[in-house]
């Protein structure tokens, strides 16, 4: 197909080949298409690195936040010290 956009050649190389084989279980609608799943793991790939660190610190602190004292009350005193008294020495 006539284009004036830049093409790029691929070698399926074995790590390549299990990519393709593992996008062709997660989107099997496209299993027939091997460009296809190329496009569909870019496009994956892209997304990831688009995560920033900072989004991906604030996700953790939330889930720390939301989280935090879930436990409390669970292990009552002298837990610690009673489960180390089957340790062995």
């Amino acid at each position: 197909m006539p284009t004036t956009r830049p093409r790029h050649v691929i070698t399926e190389t074995d790590e390549v080949a299990r990519a393709l084989d593992a996008a062709a279980k997660r989107w099997p609608e496209d299993r027939d298409s091997r460009a296809k799943l190329v496009l569909r793991l870019l496009g994956e790939g892209y997304r990831a690195l688009g995560e920033t660190a900072g989004e991906v610190a604030a996700e953790r602190r939330e889930t720390l936040r939301r989280t935090s004292g879930l436990l409390t009350g669970v292990y009552g005193p002298g837990y610690l010290e009673e489960l180390r008294q089957d340790w062995p020495e």
